[in-house]
């Protein structure tokens, strides 16, 4: 640890951190949600759009969940700092660039919507850590439906793949 990281983050700081987090992952899922009907149109193969369909119902979800969890901790969503987050959802994988081969395309949309997903995963993982050292029991419990939801779809996305990927 450097000089200037502190040894124990105090309740004050540990909710910042966990505010700044949340921020990056609520305004990605708020992106998605209003895109993801341009990804399902990108898709070729009908049990990718099926699958997408559910993500985006679990997404709405969430970001209800989330709305809660400020509501909780008596704070407002900020995108302020939310850039990075941001950019991957809307970089896209360059999914409009048009593929010769459709396999191309629908894999694409797959592996993009993982990475999202594990970038949910992992935030939803930190931020259940410090809910915890914060004694937010009922912020804890959201955020942890929130991952359930997030390992799901990333299976589901795995089942997908492997559809285009194994042979029968």
């Amino acid at each position: 640890m450097s000089e200037n990281t502190p040894n124990t983050l105090n309740p004050h700081l540990l909710k910042q951190v966990f505010v700044h987090n949340l921020n990056r992952i609520y305004f990605g899922k708020c992106y998605l949600d209003k895109n993801l009907e341009h990804i399902i149109s990108l898709a070729s193969f009908s049990n990718l759009q099926l699958a997408i369909h559910e993500f985006w119902g679990d997404i709405k979800k969430q970001i209800a969940r989330m709305d809660e969890v400020y509501t909780y901790m008596g704070e407002t969503p900020s995108d302020k700092n939310c850039n990075p987050i941001k950019s991957i959802v809307k970089d896209e994988f360059c999914l409009d660039e048009k593929q010769t081969i459709t396999v191309f395309s629908d894999l694409d949309i797959i592996m993009y919507l993982q990475v999202l997903e594990h970038i949910n995963i992992t935030s939803c993982r930190m931020l259940m850590m410090i809910a915890k050292l914060l004694k937010y029991d009922k912020v804890k419990q959201l955020l942890t439906e929130c991952f359930d939801e997030s390992t799901d779809n990333d299976r589901l996305f795995v089942i997908i793949s492997k559809e285009y990927l194994t042979e029968e």
